[in-house]
């Protein structure tokens, strides 16, 4: 059995589930804008549940729930909600997006997923580690529609993705009406090529505010921003 994953509030159970954490949530979580003081947020594809504990952590947020299809994933998710010091204002349903988005009539000032990516034709032997990392699990298109019906009119999406779709998310965010607010885009070191994006997205046109984030300069050697970025998570920071 893994060992929990220790952030500095709280502790997250990963050993049902087929993604562990990673620190594309971490990332995601911390950078997520809370300006407009979200009354409720959604997390989509829950997974651990570490991007409802993080925001409920940096938020006043009185509803923060979260939707996981995955049968184990949503268990474990339930579990470190419950174990959360933050348990009253943490909810995971256990569905699809299509039958959340059908069936919740509530609207969501902040919505937040880090999205099953590899759309590579390639599978593993482990089914529930494909169905999280693999985008036919969760269309880009798919899930942008969904977010469409359930973001509120002022309300903010945001989503990390790999770099090289970036272009083409906007594009397609474009056909809900979505607006990019700010972009994020993270590189290992200063070296090598970026490799994620962060976006936010909203109902409202603005100026679209575009920085860049390095994780570190050398092995193990974190720059000043990401230390401040993440520094009220992660134990050693």
């Amino acid at each position: 059995m893994s060992k929990p994953f220790k952030f500095k509030e709280f502790s997250v159970n990963q050993d049902q589930c087929a993604m562990k954490i990673g620190t594309d949530a971490v990332l995601l979580g911390a950078w997520a804008s809370l300006e407009a003081n979200p009354f409720a947020i959604l997390d989509i594809g829950a997974g651990t549940g570490v991007l409802g504990l993080m925001l409920a952590q940096r938020s006043h947020a009185e509803v923060i729930d979260a939707i996981e299809i995955d049968d184990d994933a949503y268990e474990q998710c339930v579990d470190n909600f419950e174990l959360s010091p933050w348990g009253d204002r943490l909810f995971c349903y256990h569905a699809s997006l299509e039958e959340f988005a059908e069936e919740i009539d509530d609207e969501y000032d902040l919505i937040i997923c880090n999205p099953p990516f590899y759309a590579e034709d390639y599978k593993t032997e482990n089914e529930s580690r494909d169905l999280a990392r693999f985008q036919d699990a969760m269309p880009f298109n798919h899930l942008l529609e969904s977010v469409s019906i359930l973001l509120s009119p002022e309300g903010s999406f945001n989503v990390i993705i790999p770099f090289n779709e970036e272009d083409n998310f906007i594009a397609l965010a474009k056909d809900f009406l979505f607006h990019p607010t700010r972009v994020c885009r993270v590189k290992g070191n200063p070296e090598t090529e970026i490799k994620r994006s962060m976006l936010a997205f909203s109902f409202r046109e603005s100026e679209t505010t575009t920085t860049e984030l390095i994780i570190e300069t050398k092995r193990h050697q974190y720059t000043q921003d990401y230390i401040n970025l993440t520094k009220d998570f992660y134990l050693k920071m």
